[in-house]
């Protein structure tokens, strides 16, 4: 919520608003002394009639006309009008010195010259002001920020405007020349800098002109009706000043003895010139003010007979009155008022230059504003109004000035304008107020009978309503019935027309009487008021803040014309509320009620006054107060009384004993002053009948009081009359010759009060009863039983409501409610305590309220049983005070007797005020506890630990100990969050420090006796990078070749700790190396879409199903370690971990041999059983193939591997027609050529890393050397024929191929296609293979497993398409010539002649790849006989000795050995040897070039292989380039 700018207006306080059902609206008198209790206590409340209760506007629209008053806002608040006032007399000041006011701006805001000229007076005037250095404290009292220098600009101003009118009034002009002179020089040393500069000494671009009084004359011209201010410039119009630039022909011109004006150097007074003038002339002070024209005339024949007598010479005529002297004629100035001449320099203060108007010499002045000001009042229209043309006005003005539609204006908008237009001086906006219209001459806007207005049935309810003003006043109850005369406003109700911002001033109705207010329609009506207790209250805040307001007007407030902010206001103390009057809503302002308010748009509102019987006992002091005021009364009180007096036998018993109380006093009162008359010599007495008489007729001429009882006269002054109280004023004749008139003799009133009496009796029996019980002392109190009984008894004879049974029934309810309060204390109802808080308990009474509790009982004018208990019950609280005091002084009490204390406080069930200070110290004492716990378990002792324990001993009472160890706590957290922020800068440095720094930093926070998380992450940083780098030395040992897991794992704990590790840069060099060889070998293996590893890849096939190896990847591992149920992935698993050990693969290499044997059985027996499902009249096969796992149709493509059927759209088809095909489930590895796999395994012996793929790829590429050496050895080329008796493999009866490529089945005729038998649950499907595998079936096993290891292998060799090609051709030729000899598949070397003279090139490379072959296995037969044994033992004895460089760096020479090199055979030269130990190492020799030894296990190989096959390392295959063929 935004809070209100200073100067905005804050709107009071609401006042009540009541809401009767027609059972209590039904009388008005009844429901007002129902709320009056309430209302009476805001001075003001508004009533909502029944929603149907709408009365019919009676008054005629068109007939009604009438004269609205002038209201200039920004003269109606008091303290502006004051203001104005000041200007005024200033303007006029400057105006008859022939110059204008110039009101100057200071910080782009008008300064407020009353408020600084008052400051300054207050201050000690302007030169103490000036002596002292005060300007900068009156700047800043007036509101202005200091340190702007705005105290340097007061005093130009003040100087300047105002200071020459200090000296004005305070009478310094007219005194001699030499105490003139003397009080300038004393401004002058005040401020050597400053030089006394007036009006024309200053450039006039930052003043604005005073031409508030122009404006308001131009106002009352066109309106044509002069107002005070136009009425008084109007003489003084020729004194106004226009700007010198400006040509004036009117202007008058100036009265010098010299034509010309020559400047001259301006004399100081007190120079010898001026001494030497003639001799000082009598002078005049001030004059005060005349009110007479006698007194006028003889000031001015004063001053024609104080002048000097003429003199000779026409020139010597005009001297300067000050000193005498004719000289320095262009320095004389001529009043122009009396035509006295005075120098310029001779003024106080002098002045520069000679005035360009008019001008008044000092004596002029004091005569012209000595004149008193006319008293303040509103000014009439010029022309009258009808009803709808001021709406239309009235619409007229609100829509302009708001711009937007009237009824569209928020009335919190126009509330706050017009409070900030009536406290300004700059804006001066005029309204028009059609108030006080008489309803008797237009008529009332209720029906009334014989109205003007014919009322319809249905309104004839409102006609006699109570709610009609027009019956209201006038009806039984109200005291004004008794009153005869018709008076307007009071008896007969007033209407009021308004518009916007037209207002109503503060005031209290006339005798402090009710009033009503009706809003028959219109915009709302805004209201404020202040209860009747704060009505002197409010007086004197007015009186304090505009004395010069109530010095010339001591009765401003029954003027009606003066208004005052409510929150200046509020501020003063005076309890202001506020509402707005809607139309069809009634506002009530109670006695002696301050009410203003104003109107927020055109509406129409009617008001009467009334009285009822609680008002009489005011009615008699409002008599009084005019008295003292002055003021007329509007009727006669004491003539009232009388005649409701004379009505004692039918008036209301509750009337008629007011009414007897009220006469008593006016006969005591009129008997003591008709004694004083008496004594006073008054003999001559007389009968007057006052009640005949107009009220103007028989006022008192001193007091204004309407007389009736009495009056004094005397023969001088016919017509005049006095009241007794004033009787020795009449006049100066002797009081023997007054006349004593009365309306009733003493003997006359008695009779009357006595019937008055007699009519009130019983009920003054029954109020004295009451009065009684009410002020009985406090043994004499009587229960609630006896006050009960009053009610009842006032009951039962029906007597009317008063004041005095409201208050018995209001001290009987206040008595019953602290009974009730009391037993509820006593029974303990209202338990609300806390035990496990020091909460205070909102329902619980306080101590004093207790007291105060106790004491209301013992001052209710009854009493009550429960008295003594709660007398008991304060005893006990005074008992536990002081307890709790000696356990509060007490250094170090114990908590069970604190919390001893705590369980009586929660007993007693109060709010004690020792509760707060013992929970504080019971906190104290926990908390003393809790910060030694926490000390003495440094472990728990966190940053966030200390601080709440700070905070909570923040939170606790000062007290040594408490502070004692808050700073101990605060010593701790300080050095802890030091060493916080300095491990975080050393954990997050970047660069990273070395270790030996945060080494050393965290054997300082080692002694910090707190959990710090940073400080620990510290110390683990530094344990941890002691450990990395321990690991880190151990992996960059030559001897240790580090797996590729191990690696990256070190590599990512390194990077992780926060600390500068020099070995892991070339860790993380290494790791790169590795990684991008993992990349290239897996861009050469893997395809883009595969799901398998490179690892999976490169390994045999684990498990093969449906025609293709089953879908595992990562996961698919993860899922099978899991379950732990298909073994081949478990032997996956196993050789996994085996490859990724770095010290032994053996059992990897085991492994992955298990699972090549596995790989060749599961695709034999996945081949068989594809074949079958192939033979004719095979049943109970699923009939379902290819990926899509549909039945075969149409043109079926044939895998060589797993010979399964595939749809030719279901699959790539193969590219070329050469064979082998295989189906994409086969296909798991891009089978990159064996060149490309070898360079890869070549790069792989640069790294020093061991890695699971590299001793993959290592086995697959010599899987596949020792395939290709394999089949060249079987199929090396022969030219022998086979007989005829030989067995030939391919003869059985298998499919064979027709010469259009088709598979034949044996023993059939001509099919060409297979057609399945018709199954019950299958379709009849018709297909044909497109494209055939190469046929099997006539080889040997051996040959079969041969072609299937070659179609399983990773990479790509040609010897597997050259052998496909040539099983193809040769099964060709047998389908062609049927006695083809066979081919010996028997001992390696050997083969069968096909009839053909020389083999195919083809063939010739095999021969020669056999033959090849043979040499390397003979010479590795007879190398590796003796040298076996001998090097075993050569390498046990060379394993205990040092290594070479080389080999610890895992390179192998890829040179062959020499003869003076057989030394070094002991050592292997393979990348990443294990370096195997035991009783039993087998070696293996190259067969290649290099003929070099390695350990078997390190290559990959088992014995049962080195021993049938020859072994070429990986270098010689390279550099021989084997697989160029």
């Amino acid at each position: 919520m935004s809070h209100p700018r200073p100067d905005e207006f804050v709107p009071p306080p609401e006042c009540p608003v009541f809401e009767p059902s027609w059972e209590e609206f039904a009388d008005p008198y009844a429901f007002i002394n129902k709320i009056r209790p309430i209302a009476e206590k805001t001075g003001i409340c508004k009533v909502r009639p029944p929603p149907d209760w709408q009365p019919p506007f009676a008054c005629d629209v068109d007939k009604l006309h009438f004269t609205p008053r002038i209201q200039r806002l920004n003269e109606l608040e008091a303290q502006t009008r004051v203001k104005l006032n000041f200007l005024d007399k200033i303007a006029k000041f400057w105006e008859l010195q022939g110059c204008t006011l110039k009101i100057p701006h200071v910080e782009r805001k008008l300064l407020d010259l009353y408020l600084l000229f008052r400051l300054v007076a207050e201050e000690g005037g302007f030169e103490t002001v000036c002596r002292e250095r005060r300007w900068t404290k009156i700047a800043v009292k007036m509101g202005f920020a200091p340190g702007k220098a705005i105290g340097s600009h007061l005093r130009s101003h003040y100087e300047r405007i105002l200071y020459p009118y200090s000296l004005f009034q305070s009478g310094a002009n007219l005194l001699v020349p030499d105490l003139a002179s003397k009080m300038m020089h004393s401004v002058a040393a005040a401020d050597p800098d400053k030089v006394a500069a007036l009006p024309g000494d200053i450039s006039d671009a930052e003043y604005k002109p005073h031409d508030l009084a122009q404006r308001q004359a131009a106002l009352s011209a066109e309106s044509g009706v002069p107002t005070r201010r136009g009425k008084r410039m109007r003489l003084e119009a020729s004194c106004v000043k226009t700007e010198p630039d400006e040509p004036c022909e009117n202007r008058p011109n100036l009265r010098r003895r010299m034509g010309s004006y020559v400047a001259k150097a301006e004399p100081s007074p007190s120079s010898p010139a001026a001494a030497s003038l003639g001799k000082q002339v009598p002078m005049w002070l001030k004059q005060e003010p005349s009110e007479t024209k006698e007194s006028v005339d003889e000031t001015e024949t004063t001053s024609q007979d104080t002048k000097q007598p003429p003199l000779d010479s026409a020139v010597d005529l005009y001297v300067c009155l000050v000193c005498g002297s004719g000289s320095d004629e262009d320095r004389l100035l001529l009043c122009d008022g009396c035509d006295d001449s005075y120098h310029t320099f001779c003024l106080a203060p002098p002045l520069p230059d000679v005035p360009k108007g008019d001008w008044r010499c000092p004596k002029c002045l004091v005569q012209e504003c000595s004149k008193p000001l006319e008293a303040f009042g509103f000014q009439q229209a010029y022309g009258d109004y009808s009803l709808r043309a001021f709406g239309e006005m009235a619409d007229s003005f609100k829509s302009d000035y708001f711009n937007m539609p009237v009824h569209m204006v928020p009335t919190e908008l126009v509330e706050k304008e017009f409070w900030r237009l009536v406290s300004t001086i700059e804006e001066d906006v005029t309204v028009e107020y059609g108030a006080d219209i008489a309803s008797k001459e237009f008529g009332s806007g209720f029906p009334i009978r014989n109205g003007r207005l014919k009322v319809s049935p249905k309104d004839e309810y409102y006609l006699n309503s109570g709610w009609n003003l027009n019956n209201l006043a006038l009806m039984d109850p109200s005291v004004l019935t008794h009153v005869t005369a018709d008076i307007c406003g009071m008896t007969l109700p007033w209407l009021y027309v308004g518009m916007c911002f037209s207002s109503f001033c503060w005031h209290i109705e006339d005798h402090w009487s009710y009033s009503i207010n009706y809003l028959h329609w219109g915009e709302p009506k805004t209201w404020y008021g202040a209860p009747g207790s704060a009505a002197e209250k409010l007086e004197d805040v007015m009186k304090e803040l505009a004395p010069e307001l109530f010095e010339s007007q001591p009765d401003l407030l029954h003027q009606l014309v003066t208004i005052m902010n409510p929150n200046t206001l509020t501020a003063h103390g005076v309890p202001i509320y506020r509402t707005n009057q809607c139309a069809g809503e009634f506002v009530i302002t109670f006695p002696r009620s301050y009410h203003s308010g104003f109107n927020q748009g055109f509406n129409f509102a009617e008001a009467v006054n009334f009285c009822t019987v609680d008002w009489m006992p005011l009615g008699r002091q409002v008599v009084a107060h005019y008295r003292l005021l002055h003021r007329y009364c509007v009727f006669s009180h004491d003539e009232m009384v009388c005649r409701m007096a004379s009505k004692a036998d039918v008036l209301d018993v509750v009337l008629a004993s007011a009414v007897g109380k009220d006469m008593a006093d006016m006969i005591q009162e009129e008997c003591h002053l008709r004694d004083k008359v008496h004594k006073m010599g008054v003999v001559h007495c007389e009968r007057a009948h006052y009640d005949l008489l107009q009220d103007d007729e028989r006022q008192c001429i001193k007091c204004r009081t309407t007389c009736y009882l009495s009056a004094i006269m005397c023969p001088c002054s016919p017509g005049v009359l006095v009241c007794l109280h004033h009787a020795q004023e009449l006049c100066s004749c002797s009081p023997a010759g007054y006349t004593l008139n009365y309306k009733f003799t003493l003997d006359e009133l008695y009779p009357m009060l006595k019937a008055l009496k007699q009519r009130a009796e019983s009920f003054d029996n029954w109020a004295s009863h009451v009065t009684e019980l009410l002020e009985a002392k406090m043994d004499q109190k009587q229960s609630l039983v006896a006050f009960r009984s009053l009610i009842e008894e006032s009951e039962a004879k029906a007597f009317p409501e008063n004041d005095l049974l409201r208050h018995l029934r209001q001290v009987t309810e206040d008595a019953e409610r602290c009974a009730s309060a009391a037993q509820q204390l006593l029974r303990g109802r209202r338990h609300t305590r806390h035990h496990s808080g020091g909460a205070k308990a909102q329902t619980k009474l306080t101590v004093d309220e207790l007291k105060s509790f106790i004491q209301q009982v013992c001052s209710l004018p009854c009493s009550i049983s429960q008295t003594a208990l709660l007398k008991d019950i304060l005893e006990r609280v005074e008992d536990f005070q002081r307890c709790s005091q000696e356990t509060l002084a007490k250094e170090v009490p114990s908590v069970s007797e604190i919390q001893e204390l705590l369980d009586a406080g929660a007993e007693l069930d109060l709010a004690l005020p020792e509760l707060p200070p013992l929970w504080g110290q019971l906190e104290r004492v926990r908390w003393l506890e809790a910060e030694r716990s926490a000390r003495s378990q440094p472990a728990s002792l966190t940053l966030d630990a200390m601080r709440q324990l700070i905070d909570r001993g923040v939170a606790l009472a000062p007290h040594p100990s408490v502070e004692k160890a808050t700073a101990r706590l605060q010593g701790l957290l300080s050095v802890s969050e030091l060493w916080e922020h300095k491990a975080r800068k050393l954990i997050t440095a970047r660069p990273r420090h070395r270790l030996e720094t945060l080494s050393a930093a965290a054997q300082e926070t080692e002694g910090i006796p707190a959990c710090l998380p940073q400080c620990v992450l510290l110390r683990d940083a530094v344990a941890s990078a002691t450990d990395w780098l321990r690991e880190a030395e151990i992996m960059q040992l030559e001897s240790h070749i580090p797996a590729f897991g191990a690696l990256a794992d070190i590599v990512s704990r390194g990077q992780l700790i926060p600390v500068k590790l020099d070995p892991l840069p070339q860790l993380e060099s290494l790791l790169l190396e590795a990684e991008a060889w993992k990349k290239r070998a897996a861009e050469a293996f893997l395809s883009k879409s595969t799901p398998y590893s490179l690892l999976e890849v490169l390994c045999p096939m684990c498990e093969i199903e449906g025609g293709a190896a089953k879908r595992k990847g990562k996961k698919g591992l993860q899922h099978a370690r899991k379950k732990g149920s298909a073994a081949g992935h478990d032997l996956l698993n196993d050789v996994e971990r085996a490859l990724t050990k770095s010290q032994d693969s053996g059992p990897a290499l085991e492994a992955l041999e298990e699972m090549r044997l596995r790989e060749l059985e599961a695709v034999s027996l996945l081949r068989s059983a594809n074949e079958a499902r192939l033979q004719p009249g095979a049943e109970h096969v699923d009939p379902r193939v290819c990926v899509c796992l549909r039945g075969p149709v149409g043109a079926m493509l044939q895998c060589d591997l797993c010979r399964g059927l595939f749809h030719s759209g279901c699959v790539p088809e193969p590219q070329g027609a050469d064979p082998p095909w295989l189906c994409p489930p086969c296909r798991r590895s891009e089978r990159p050529p064996l060149e490309e796999a070898l360079s890869i395994l070549d790069s792989l012996q640069q790294l020093r890393v061991s890695l699971p793929e590299g001793h993959a790829l290592n086995f697959a590429v010599c899987r596949t050397l020792s395939w290709q050496r394999h089949v060249q050895q079987v199929l090396a080329p022969c030219g022998g024929g086979a007989t005829p008796t030989e067995h030939r493999p391919w003869d059985s009866a298998s499919p064979s191929l027709d010469a259009s490529g088709e598979q034949v089945v044996p023993g059939s005729g001509t099919p060409t296609c297979l057609i399945q038998e018709n199954q019950p649950d299958q379709p009849l499907a018709v297909f044909h293979i497109a494209r055939h595998c190469t046929p099997l079936h006539a080889v040997s096993p051996e040959l079969e497993e041969l072609v299937l290891e070659g179609l399983l292998l990773p990479v790509m060799v040609p010897e597997v398409q050259q052998l496909h090609c040539m099983l193809g051709n040769v099964l060709a030729t047998q389908q062609v010539e049927k006695s083809t000899p066979c081919l010996n598949l028997g001992a390696p070397g050997e083969c069968v002649s096909q009839g053909k003279s020389s083999p195919r090139p083809e063939q010739e490379g095999i021969s020669v790849s056999l033959r090849e072959a043979t040499d390397r296995v003979e010479r590795k037969a007879k190398r590796r006989g003796p040298r076996a044994e001998l090097r075993d033992r050569a390498k046990k004895a060379k394993r205990n000795e040092g290594k070479s460089p080389e080999d610890d760096l895992g390179f192998s020479s890829s040179s062959p050995l020499s003869e003076d090199q057989e030394e070094d055979w002991s050592v292997c030269p393979a990348n990443g040897c294990l370096q195997p130990e035991g009783e039993e190492v087998n070696w293996v020799q190259c067969d290649g070039r290099c003929n070099q030894w390695f350990h078997q296990v390190c290559v990959g190989i088992t014995a049962e292989l080195a021993a049938k096959e020859d072994y070429v390392c990986v270098s010689c295959a390279v550099r021989d380039g084997r697989m160029a063929h």
